[in-house]
Protein backbone atom coordinates (compact mmCIF):
# COMPACT_ATOMS: atom_id res chain seq x y z
CA UNK A 1 0.00 0.00 0.00
CA UNK A 2 2.84 2.26 0.29
CA UNK A 3 3.74 1.81 -3.17
CA UNK A 4 0.20 2.63 -4.16
CA UNK A 5 0.37 5.80 -1.87
CA UNK A 6 3.06 7.75 -3.59
CA UNK A 7 0.84 7.93 -6.30
CA UNK A 8 -2.83 8.18 -5.18
CA UNK A 9 -3.66 10.45 -2.18
CA UNK A 10 -7.64 9.97 -3.07
CA UNK A 11 -8.74 8.18 0.94
CA UNK A 12 -11.47 7.16 -0.99
CA UNK A 13 -10.02 5.45 -3.53
CA UNK A 14 -7.05 3.90 -1.01
CA UNK A 15 -9.96 2.73 1.12
CA UNK A 16 -11.13 1.30 -1.38
CA UNK A 17 -8.55 -0.63 -2.17
CA UNK A 18 -7.87 -1.81 1.07
CA UNK A 19 -11.44 -3.42 1.57
CA UNK A 20 -10.34 -5.20 -1.82
CA UNK A 21 -7.17 -6.86 -0.29
CA UNK A 22 -9.15 -7.98 2.93
CA UNK A 23 -12.28 -9.55 1.19
CA UNK A 24 -12.42 -12.98 1.35
CA UNK A 25 -11.83 -15.38 -1.82
CA UNK A 26 -14.31 -18.01 -2.24
CA UNK A 27 -12.93 -21.50 -2.78
CA UNK A 28 -14.78 -24.73 -3.85
CA UNK A 29 -13.14 -27.74 -2.58
CA UNK A 30 -13.92 -31.25 -4.68
CA UNK A 31 -17.28 -32.51 -3.47
CA UNK A 32 -17.76 -29.93 -0.50
CA UNK A 33 -19.25 -26.50 0.08
CA UNK A 34 -18.08 -23.56 -0.60
CA UNK A 35 -15.63 -21.45 1.71
CA UNK A 36 -14.68 -17.77 2.16
CA UNK A 37 -10.50 -17.46 3.22
CA UNK A 38 -9.46 -14.30 3.92
CA UNK A 39 -5.45 -13.89 3.55
CA UNK A 40 -3.03 -12.20 5.45
CA UNK A 41 -0.95 -10.75 2.79
CA UNK A 42 -0.77 -9.90 -0.69
CA UNK A 43 -3.51 -10.22 -3.77
CA UNK A 44 -5.49 -12.81 -4.24
CA UNK A 45 -4.33 -15.16 -7.27
CA UNK A 46 -6.29 -14.46 -10.76
CA UNK A 47 -8.21 -11.24 -8.79
CA UNK A 48 -9.08 -7.97 -11.18
CA UNK A 49 -6.47 -5.72 -9.57
CA UNK A 50 -3.29 -8.26 -8.87
CA UNK A 51 -2.02 -7.06 -11.91
CA UNK A 52 -2.17 -3.27 -11.41
CA UNK A 53 -0.67 -3.25 -8.23
CA UNK A 54 2.16 -5.76 -9.03
CA UNK A 55 3.37 -3.51 -11.56
CA UNK A 56 2.88 -0.44 -9.27
CA UNK A 57 5.59 -2.57 -6.48
CA UNK A 58 8.02 -4.13 -9.63
CA UNK A 59 8.37 -0.54 -10.67
CA UNK A 60 11.08 -0.57 -7.98
CA UNK A 61 12.78 -3.54 -8.70
CA UNK A 62 12.67 -2.01 -12.85
CA UNK A 63 14.32 1.34 -11.28
CA UNK A 64 16.46 -1.05 -9.59
CA UNK A 65 17.91 -3.70 -12.57
CA UNK A 66 18.50 -0.07 -14.88
CA UNK A 67 20.30 1.80 -12.15
CA UNK A 68 24.15 2.11 -11.54
CA UNK A 69 24.25 -0.52 -9.19
CA UNK A 70 21.96 -2.95 -11.38
CA UNK A 71 22.47 -5.59 -13.85
CA UNK A 72 21.47 -3.57 -16.80
CA UNK A 73 24.79 -1.69 -16.28
CA UNK A 74 27.75 -4.15 -15.56
CA UNK A 75 25.81 -7.39 -16.98
CA UNK A 76 23.98 -5.40 -20.08
CA UNK A 77 21.77 -7.35 -18.97
CA UNK A 78 17.89 -6.79 -20.32
CA UNK A 79 15.02 -7.18 -18.33
CA UNK A 80 11.62 -7.71 -20.22
CA UNK A 81 8.32 -7.51 -17.88
CA UNK A 82 4.42 -8.30 -17.78
CA UNK A 83 2.94 -8.15 -14.26
CA UNK A 84 4.61 -10.48 -12.10
CA UNK A 85 6.41 -12.47 -14.98
CA UNK A 86 9.79 -11.02 -16.13
CA UNK A 87 12.68 -12.19 -18.50
CA UNK A 88 16.17 -11.30 -18.27
CA UNK A 89 18.02 -11.46 -21.32
CA UNK A 90 22.10 -11.60 -21.71
CA UNK A 91 25.16 -12.77 -22.76
CA UNK A 92 26.59 -14.60 -20.03
CA UNK A 93 24.40 -15.98 -17.09
CA UNK A 94 26.34 -15.94 -14.10
CA UNK A 95 25.31 -16.85 -10.48
CA UNK A 96 26.54 -13.51 -9.64
CA UNK A 97 23.04 -12.28 -12.23
CA UNK A 98 20.55 -14.65 -10.25
CA UNK A 99 22.00 -14.10 -6.88
CA UNK A 100 21.34 -9.90 -7.49
CA UNK A 101 17.84 -10.96 -8.51
CA UNK A 102 16.47 -13.13 -6.19
CA UNK A 103 18.23 -11.02 -3.34
CA UNK A 104 16.51 -7.89 -4.07
CA UNK A 105 12.67 -9.46 -5.02
CA UNK A 106 13.17 -11.91 -2.11
CA UNK A 107 15.57 -10.13 0.33
CA UNK A 108 14.69 -6.33 -0.48
CA UNK A 109 10.91 -6.67 -1.37
CA UNK A 110 9.72 -9.83 0.91
CA UNK A 111 8.58 -11.40 -2.86
CA UNK A 112 8.68 -15.48 -3.47
CA UNK A 113 10.28 -16.45 -6.89
CA UNK A 114 8.86 -19.63 -8.22
CA UNK A 115 11.97 -21.61 -8.48
CA UNK A 116 10.32 -24.80 -10.70
CA UNK A 117 8.93 -22.06 -13.08
CA UNK A 118 12.25 -20.02 -12.80
CA UNK A 119 15.12 -21.71 -15.11
CA UNK A 120 17.85 -20.44 -17.55
CA UNK A 121 17.80 -21.02 -21.16
CA UNK A 122 20.85 -20.77 -23.90
CA UNK A 123 18.23 -20.39 -26.91
CA UNK A 124 21.49 -20.93 -29.02
CA UNK A 125 21.21 -24.86 -27.88
CA UNK A 126 19.79 -27.84 -30.31
CA UNK A 127 16.28 -27.32 -29.23
CA UNK A 128 16.04 -25.42 -26.44
CA UNK A 129 13.03 -22.66 -26.80
CA UNK A 130 11.54 -19.59 -24.70
CA UNK A 131 7.88 -19.41 -23.84
CA UNK A 132 6.53 -15.74 -22.85
CA UNK A 133 3.30 -14.54 -22.44
CA UNK A 134 1.87 -17.13 -25.13
CA UNK A 135 4.76 -17.00 -27.34
CA UNK A 136 7.15 -19.19 -27.96
CA UNK A 137 10.53 -18.21 -28.87
CA UNK A 138 12.80 -20.70 -30.56
CA UNK A 139 15.75 -20.35 -33.15
CA UNK A 140 15.06 -22.57 -36.36
CA UNK A 141 16.64 -23.11 -39.50
CA UNK A 142 16.10 -20.62 -42.55
CA UNK A 143 13.34 -22.06 -44.27
CA UNK A 144 15.93 -20.79 -47.70
CA UNK A 145 18.23 -23.43 -46.55
CA UNK A 146 20.74 -20.87 -46.18
CA UNK A 147 23.45 -21.61 -43.51
CA UNK A 148 22.12 -19.25 -40.28
CA UNK A 149 18.80 -19.77 -38.09
CA UNK A 150 16.10 -17.38 -37.54
CA UNK A 151 14.50 -16.62 -34.26
CA UNK A 152 11.09 -18.23 -35.10
CA UNK A 153 7.90 -16.93 -33.10
CA UNK A 154 4.73 -18.47 -33.15
CA UNK A 155 1.98 -19.67 -30.50
CA UNK A 156 2.66 -21.87 -28.13
CA UNK A 157 1.46 -25.22 -27.60
CA UNK A 158 -0.52 -24.26 -24.22
CA UNK A 159 -1.98 -21.12 -25.82
CA UNK A 160 -3.30 -23.36 -28.54
CA UNK A 161 -4.50 -25.77 -26.43
CA UNK A 162 -6.45 -23.35 -24.44
CA UNK A 163 -8.01 -21.53 -27.05
CA UNK A 164 -9.50 -24.91 -28.76
CA UNK A 165 -10.78 -25.40 -25.44
CA UNK A 166 -12.41 -21.89 -25.90
CA UNK A 167 -13.72 -23.26 -29.69
CA UNK A 168 -14.66 -25.85 -27.98
CA UNK A 169 -17.21 -23.87 -25.60
CA UNK A 170 -18.44 -21.96 -28.07
CA UNK A 171 -19.52 -24.34 -30.58
CA UNK A 172 -21.17 -26.92 -28.21
CA UNK A 173 -24.53 -28.64 -27.85
CA UNK A 174 -25.80 -25.88 -25.69
CA UNK A 175 -25.21 -23.17 -28.24
CA UNK A 176 -27.71 -25.45 -30.84
CA UNK A 177 -30.19 -22.68 -29.99
CA UNK A 178 -28.69 -19.84 -31.60
CA UNK A 179 -29.38 -19.60 -35.48
CA UNK A 180 -25.52 -20.68 -37.29
CA UNK A 181 -24.85 -17.02 -38.34
CA UNK A 182 -25.08 -15.64 -35.41
CA UNK A 183 -22.92 -17.92 -33.43
CA UNK A 184 -20.31 -17.55 -36.37
CA UNK A 185 -20.39 -13.87 -35.58
CA UNK A 186 -20.03 -14.49 -32.15
CA UNK A 187 -16.72 -16.89 -33.11
CA UNK A 188 -15.50 -14.27 -35.50
CA UNK A 189 -15.56 -11.63 -32.58
CA UNK A 190 -13.04 -14.21 -30.44
CA UNK A 191 -11.24 -15.15 -33.38
CA UNK A 192 -10.46 -11.56 -34.08
CA UNK A 193 -8.77 -10.75 -30.94
CA UNK A 194 -7.05 -13.45 -30.57
CA UNK A 195 -5.11 -12.85 -34.12
CA UNK A 196 -4.97 -9.35 -33.01
CA UNK A 197 -2.60 -10.35 -30.05
CA UNK A 198 -0.80 -13.45 -32.19
CA UNK A 199 -0.18 -11.66 -35.40
CA UNK A 200 2.93 -11.25 -34.39
CA UNK A 201 6.48 -13.33 -35.84
CA UNK A 202 5.40 -16.42 -38.02
CA UNK A 203 1.91 -17.66 -36.67
CA UNK A 204 0.85 -19.12 -40.51
CA UNK A 205 1.17 -22.95 -39.13
CA UNK A 206 -0.96 -22.19 -36.18
CA UNK A 207 -3.46 -19.92 -37.99
CA UNK A 208 -3.72 -22.74 -40.25
CA UNK A 209 -4.46 -25.00 -37.64
CA UNK A 210 -7.14 -23.03 -35.99
CA UNK A 211 -8.63 -22.63 -39.32
CA UNK A 212 -9.19 -26.22 -39.78
CA UNK A 213 -10.24 -26.86 -36.16
CA UNK A 214 -12.90 -24.28 -36.53
CA UNK A 215 -14.31 -25.70 -39.61
CA UNK A 216 -14.41 -29.03 -37.99
CA UNK A 217 -15.96 -27.94 -34.84
CA UNK A 218 -18.88 -25.66 -36.60
CA UNK A 219 -19.33 -28.89 -39.19
CA UNK A 220 -20.00 -31.48 -36.19
CA UNK A 221 -22.15 -28.37 -34.64
CA UNK A 222 -24.20 -27.93 -37.62
CA UNK A 223 -24.92 -31.82 -38.07
CA UNK A 224 -26.29 -32.11 -34.48
CA UNK A 225 -28.33 -29.24 -34.35
CA UNK A 226 -31.38 -31.68 -35.20
CA UNK A 227 -32.83 -34.92 -35.81
CA UNK A 228 -32.04 -35.32 -39.46
CA UNK A 229 -28.07 -34.42 -40.44
CA UNK A 230 -27.38 -30.95 -42.24
CA UNK A 231 -26.02 -30.64 -45.59
CA UNK A 232 -24.36 -27.59 -46.91
CA UNK A 233 -26.26 -26.69 -50.41
CA UNK A 234 -26.05 -28.52 -53.13
CA UNK A 235 -22.43 -27.89 -55.14
CA UNK A 236 -21.01 -26.28 -51.87
CA UNK A 237 -18.50 -27.62 -49.69
CA UNK A 238 -18.61 -26.77 -46.03
CA UNK A 239 -16.01 -24.67 -46.39
CA UNK A 240 -17.47 -22.23 -48.95
CA UNK A 241 -21.12 -22.60 -46.77
CA UNK A 242 -19.21 -21.20 -43.90
CA UNK A 243 -17.11 -18.54 -46.29
CA UNK A 244 -20.74 -17.37 -47.03
CA UNK A 245 -21.27 -16.33 -43.82
CA UNK A 246 -18.54 -14.42 -43.01
CA UNK A 247 -16.86 -16.98 -40.90
CA UNK A 248 -12.92 -15.68 -40.16
CA UNK A 249 -9.92 -17.49 -41.74
CA UNK A 250 -7.16 -16.00 -40.16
Amino acid sequence: MLCVEQRVVDRSVLKLIRMWLKAPVVETPKGGKPQGKRSDKGTPQGGVISPLLSNLYLHHFDKYFHSGKGAANWANAKLVRYADDFVVMARYQTQKLSDFIESFIEGKMKLEINHEKTKVINLREEKSSLDFLGFTFRFDRDIHSRKKKYLNVFPSKKTMEREKEKLRLMTNKSFCFMPLPMLIMEVNRHLYGWKNYFNFGYPKKEFRMLNSFVRMRLTKHTQRRSQRPFQPPKGKTYYAHFKNLNLVYL
